[in-house]
């Protein structure tokens, strides 16, 4: 088969060749130029270069010139794109210099203005690309309150430096060794005076008071972020993309203070499916249960099948892209694709000590520790790490869990850039995977009563155990402002233990006694994955077209080794349970091995047509292959597949806030197995088209999409209706719907995000399910609304709360209909107080304590129930 290969070495060895070929010499050359701005004005005579002040210990001074006292002529305005590819924050003898770092700082024109307390920046023609997306630092240092820089729009980059207590002075240097360097001097007082120059008389008239706007909240906690890169692999504004893409950003984590990633995707309107959110990371998404979770956009090969549950320690956002997205990401479920994004080094010294304790006996202490290791900051790092006790509302239930999450980055040059990060988390957690209860006695009806919610129906014995472990890296380099590559690598290592009692009948004719069965680890079971991604992206043009090209390929293996023991465990009554009995016979044992291998090539054209009209086109091709292995049977399988997924999509923008879009795109999964006559299965293909509208508000600080879509499942197993011990691929699932997202700043301190969907998900081929069948649970409704306020000014300033909603309407558990899992409506809030460096803040959710059940799985009517109300309190220092 092509892909028989020694992975980790292929895999390291292709990435020594790409380091190697991508760090060429450079040749600096010093620039001469530009502008001086205090304050938001321009002065009429700049000081010569003998008359600046060089700190005789950074030769980077000796690239600096100071830029010229005019700006530039609207004619002379460049119209090529300037790409800025870092940020750094330096501190100097009189404040601070904020760098933006690009090969062609004299095409940046600088478009400067003051706004109350704030330095303001625009610059037309400039993107920022980072792989975090905007940049934010709080009080660099003193008189500084914030640092951003952030794409305006997709054309202009605005940055923003607001002073604690009125605007800073800032002058602006060019240099080919650094790029654009702002040297920013804090301001004492509301009102600054010209400093005097010897050409320069001083003003004999009142200086004109700055303009004072009323500002209620620090700009870094407004909740809208631009742009996204796991659609496109592109750092892309959302308004250009023609498919769904929601954003939920650190602001919205720290605001609401989840305890899971389920947590976080409700703003998204994602909703739990078959686990406990306390055990596994598993969802539902546009009708379909969405394995596809992604870590700084390569797959957590983990997170669904292997039933775990991430941390958010080191989360800095999650970006949800619904629909099919095979053409980027090879073999997923048609539902969507969630990735999280991890929190990166700062240029810095930045420590933060956070602790939250709150019901259930919790207790989480976290650090977040980061900054330069080197003067000149070519090397900086971040430690994310956690440590959590704590127990929850099932009966025996306890959990102890660390983490811990180091990260080095090393800029190599100005052009190459190389990080290293790993993972490793522990989970000691009692009782098994499921936590599951029965329908009979909680949501249906039974002569004896209900059960309470607490009830576990293993045995008190049980566990579930795992150590994770993830190691990557990322290179890139930029080989111009045009065109750049990228190469990423993972080794991740996970291992399982497992005790777990489970039920395996609906209730017997008592109504109060269910069988159960016990599964053993005898070993653990061990899971490994190595992933490989490589691509090129380029910009350039042919004639007044623009093109974005993003050409690549991926490889991965994973393999999986699963020993398995099952013996008889005595029933259990649920209403009066006598745990501890002896144990029965052992009845079954496995000893299985998985391997699957895939091998995806790629390609993608970003087209403007014109600078309102954009055309995303691609295409991929798959070869995967998965074997299977009984050892104890001592037979093995093998089955190899291909696939190409395309996706097309066109974005028209009639005026500048508004982009009307539609798209085409597909996904598959493989399906292993043959039918009858021994023909191999085809892979499961998912077949979207989606149209919307997505419009940006209130001077871009709120947007908000609205998408209508169209997907189809086929290829679908169902039963051979001429041999019902095997199956055909004549069944089809549809789901049709109808989504509303909104996130961004209302006014100044008021902040939402909120979603609502409609799916209508069902059976619309079937030899066995009736056709018309809604599938398996899916809510036809779902939706959730956060919105928070904080004062910015008077003896309230630093206070602030939230309140938030969430409504998941009722489920069908089976595709057969034959109960319903009832909706609930569940109200959280947030109480906070935020100062300088210190925080504090109360969350209380389900503060009605709604009875609810989160998930469900399986024809025994098996069902999860979801945590009552809870409260917590969080402390946090930052230094």
């Amino acid at each position: 088969m092509f892909i028989r290969l020694p992975y980790p070495a292929v895999c390291w060895l292709i990435s020594v060749v790409y380091l190697t070929l991508a760090n060429p010499a450079y040749s600096e050359q010093p620039l001469v130029k530009k502008t001086l701005v205090r304050s938001g004005e321009v002065f009429k005579e700049i000081q010569t270069l003998n008359q600046l002040e060089f700190p005789k210990t950074d030769t980077s001074y000796l690239w600096r010139v100071p830029r010229q006292n005019k700006f530039p002529e609207l004619s002379q305005v460049t119209t090529d794109m300037v790409l800025v590819t870092d940020v750094q924050v330096n501190s100097t003898d009189k404040g601070i210099e904020l760098i933006l770092v690009t090969a062609n700082s004299l095409k940046l024109q600088v478009l400067p203005k003051t706004e109350g307390n704030s330095y303001i920046a625009d610059i037309p023609n400039a993107k920022l690309q980072l792989r975090s997306g905007d940049f934010r630092q709080s009080k660099p240092v003193a008189g500084i309150a914030l640092i951003t820089v952030a794409n305006l729009d997709a054309n202009t980059l605005r940055v923003t430096v607001t002073g604690e207590m009125s605007a800073p002075a800032v002058e602006l240097f060019d240099s080919t060794k650094e790029g654009l360097v702002f040297a920013v001097t804090p301001s004492t007082s509301t009102a600054q005076q010209p400093t005097t120059t010897p050409e320069q008389k001083p003003s004999t008239t009142e200086p004109e008071k700055p303009i004072e706007l009323n500002v209620t909240a620090p700009p870094d906690t407004n909740y809208r972020i631009p742009d996204a890169t796991t659609a496109t692999k592109t750092d892309t504004p959302l308004r250009d993309i023609p498919v769904s893409v929601q954003v939920i950003p650190q602001q919205v984590i720290e605001d609401q203070q989840p305890r899971n990633l389920i947590g976080i995707l409700r703003n998204a309107g994602v909703v739990q499916n078959n686990f406990s959110s306390r055990v596994a990371d598993t969802f539902s998404i546009r009708g379909f249960r969405a394995r596809n979770v992604y870590r700084n956009g390569i797959k957590d090969r983990f997170a669904d099948g292997a039933a775990f549950s991430s941390s958010l320690t080191n989360i800095d956002r999650v970006e949800v892209v619904r629909g099919p997205n095979s053409v980027i990401y090879g073999q997923v479920n048609p539902g969507g694709i969630i990735n999280v994004v991890t929190k990166k080094p700062l240029s810095q010294p930045y420590y933060a000590l956070e602790v939250r304790r709150g019901a259930y006996e919790l207790f989480e202490p976290s650090l977040d520790l980061s900054g330069p290791v080197t003067k000149d900051g070519s090397l900086s790092y971040r430690l994310n790490t956690s440590y959590r006790t704590a127990e929850d509302f099932t009966d025996f239930y306890n959990e102890k869990r660390f983490f811990v999450s180091p990260v080095v980055n090393w800029r190599i040059g100005k052009n190459t850039n190389l990080t290293f990060d790993s993972e490793y988390e522990d989970i000691q957690q009692s009782l098994g995977t499921g936590l599951e209860q029965i329908a009979s006695a909680t949501i249906l009806p039974n002569p004896n009563g209900k059960i309470p919610i607490n009830r576990y129906l293993g045995e008190p014995t049980d566990f579930f155990n795992r150590q994770l472990n993830r190691y990557n890296y990322n290179l890139e380099h930029r080989f111009n402002d045009n065109w750049s590559i990228s190469n990423s690598f993972q080794a991740a290592f996970l291992t399982l233990d497992l005790r777990e009692t489970a039920v395996t009948s609906l209730l017997e004719a008592d109504n109060r006694t269910v069988e159960r069965r016990q599964t053993i680890f005898p070993k653990p079971t061990e899971y490994e994955a190595y992933t490989i991604d490589t691509h090129v992206i380029g910009d350039f043009n042919t004639g007044s077209i623009k093109h974005k090209l993003l050409a690549g390929f991926d490889l991965f293996r994973q393999t999986q080794s699963i020993n398995i023991l099952r013996r008889a465990v005595a029933p259990l009554d649920v209403f009066n349970p006598v745990y501890g009995q002896p144990l029965g016979d052992t009845f079954g044992r496995l000893d299985l091995y998985f391997r699957d291998d895939a091998l995806g090539f790629y390609l993608q054209d970003q087209v403007t047509l014109a600078n309102n009209l954009k055309l995303l086109v691609g295409g991929r091709y798959d070869l995967i292959e998965n074997e299977f292995a009984n050892r104890i049977a001592s037979t093995a399988s093998v089955q190899s597949d291909s696939a190409f997924s395309p996706r097309v999509g066109i974005v028209y923008q009639p005026i500048a806030p508004v982009s009307l879009y539609v798209s085409y795109s597909r996904s598959f999964e493989q399906e292993t197995g043959a039918d009858k006559n021994d023909n191999l299965f085809k892979p499961r293909l998912g077949t979207q088209y989606e149209v919307g509208v997505k419009t940006d508000l209130f001077d871009n600080k709120l947007s908000a999409t609205l998408a209508l879509y169209d997907l189809t499942l086929t290829n679908v197993l169902t039963t051979d209706p001429t041999d019902p011990d095997y199956s055909v691929q004549t069944g089809e699932q549809r789901s049709r719907g109808v989504e509303l997202s909104v996130t961004g700043e209302i006014l100044p301190g008021w902040n939402v995000i909120g979603f609502y969907g409609y799916t209508d998900a069902r059976v619309i081929k079937d030899n066995d399910i009736p056709v018309g069948n809604r599938v398996e649970g899916v809510p036809a409704h779902v939706a959730s609304l956060w919105t928070t306020y904080t004062f910015g000014t008077g003896s309230l300033k630093g206070f602030g709360g939230g309140i938030g909603f969430n409504y998941v309407g009722d489920n069908k558990p089976d595709n057969f209909d034959t109960y319903t899992i009832p909706s609930y409506f569940l109200t959280d809030a947030a109480l906070y107080y935020r100062n300088n460096n210190f925080s504090i803040g109360l969350n209380l959710n389900n503060i009605f304590n709604v009875r609810y059940y989160e998930a469900s799985f399986d024809y025994l009517q098996r069902i999860i129930p979801g945590r009552p109300y809870t409260a917590q309190l969080t402390v946090k220092w930052e230094f």
